[in-house]
């Protein structure tokens, strides 16, 4: 194998695809990355056998294979050479060589053959959606994942989908964070009842990484147990999380007779300097609402105290909720307006949480016992 690419294409492919290499290794061929050389194509893949990303840059092909190599080495050595530097790759025996004018480096390898595979079944739902929505999605919800709970089913994002709306869903079992997003693309295998899959933690966290901002469209397919999307040039291919997941319907609370509007930036700085005292292991807040203002107050073990008020749209007796504040500096970060609107019981209720005007995105935060 010997070829010629470009820095310019081949590092951004290599940022892609090394994402999902993990440092620490259970097996020395997940620490590289699979290059394949033909057709005018360096295709590069990665996996930790969770979920597979794979991408490609133009190249020149002199002789035509495919070899592993260390994924960190070789993403660290094309990021110190220049900008416009053109790469050679030549495998020589069980090394490879990558050299660019002066600067020569000899990697150790390890056979493609040996490289594992992801086993994808066919797919029983496909989909076409812009890029945006599913980045919405997973941005606005992924916050409230649990992470690493013996609860194995809450590690992860619910996707929700049918013909006309895809929603989705994320609970630690403290805090739940719902958005509902419109379909406009093509599909197939979808009906009227929907279609719940959980994507696991990580592949939430690369997909976020990947999708970015842009407006082009993606490719959706579900098969029993993997997910699969395409994004240009490149693939994800990711396992779902077998279980069932709970009814977040009935996480929701309704008929929430209390309401307060709250100036969403104004709120978050003051939970920002009551935070300063509060308590560092669960670092929670007491909120209390009365008619035209909201009292924040803080402490900890050394007695120290913080307070803050700020002044709100309400009217109704006065009610003190505790929250944990990194639960509601995490959904005033989700919420898009500028006013933030909360409806609540008591206090021993949840509350729910939603941007002004924002009705397809629902952020529940249960109270903390101060």
């Amino acid at each position: 194998m010997k070829i010629f690419v470009d820095r310019s294409v081949l590092l951004p492919a290599l940022s892609v695809v090394g994402g999902v290499v993990e440092r620490r290794q259970t097996l020395p061929i997940l620490g590289n990355l699979l290059l394949t050389a033909e057709d005018g194509w360096l295709r590069l893949k990665g996996t930790d056998l969770e979920i597979e990303i794979s991408s490609a840059a133009v190249a020149e092909i002199e002789e035509a294979g495919a070899i592993t190599l260390p994924a960190r080495k070789l993403i660290d050595i094309c990021r110190s050479l220049p900008e416009d530097a053109r790469i050679q790759i030549k495998v020589q025996g069980e090394r490879a060589s990558v050299s660019s004018g002066r600067s020569r480096f000899m990697l150790s390898t390890l056979p493609a053959a040996d490289f594992p595979a992801m086993e994808v079944p066919p797919a029983r739902i496909g989909l076409q959606m812009e890029r945006e929505t599913l980045h919405r999605l997973l941005e606005k919800t992924s916050f409230a994942m649990a992470q690493q709970d013996v609860r194995y089913y809450l590690n992860g994002v619910l996707l929700e989908l049918s013909t006309e709306r895809a929603v989705a869903v994320a609970t630690d079992g403290h805090r739940l964070a719902k958005v509902v997003a419109v379909l406009t693309g093509e599909g197939e295998g979808l009906g009227s009842e929907p279609t719940q899959v959980i994507v696991p933690a990580k592949t939430v966290l690369e997909l976020k990484r990947l999708l970015g901002s842009a407006q082009e469209q993606i490719r959706i397919e579900l098969s029993e147990r993997t997910l699969k999307v395409e994004l240009g040039k490149t693939l994800v291919i990711s396992k779902l999380v077998e279980g069932q997941y709970p009814d977040y319907n009935r996480v929701i609370p309704a008929d929430l007779e209390r309401h307060a509007s709250i100036d969403r930036d104004r709120l978050k700085g003051a939970l920002q300097r009551t935070a300063i005292l509060s308590n560092e292991k669960y670092k929670g807040v007491r909120v209390t609402f009365e008619n035209g203002r909201l009292g924040l107050q803080t402490q900890n073990p050394e007695k120290e105290e913080a307070e803050d008020e700020i002044e709100i749209a309400y009217e109704g007796e006065s009610v003190s909720i505790g929250f944990n504040v990194a639960y509601v500096l995490d959904v005033l970060a989700a919420v898009d307006a500028e006013t933030v609107e909360v409806r609540f019981r008591s206090a021993e209720s949840s509350a729910v949480w939603q941007g002004l005007g924002a009705e397809d995105e629902i952020f529940v935060i249960m109270p903390m016992r101060l």
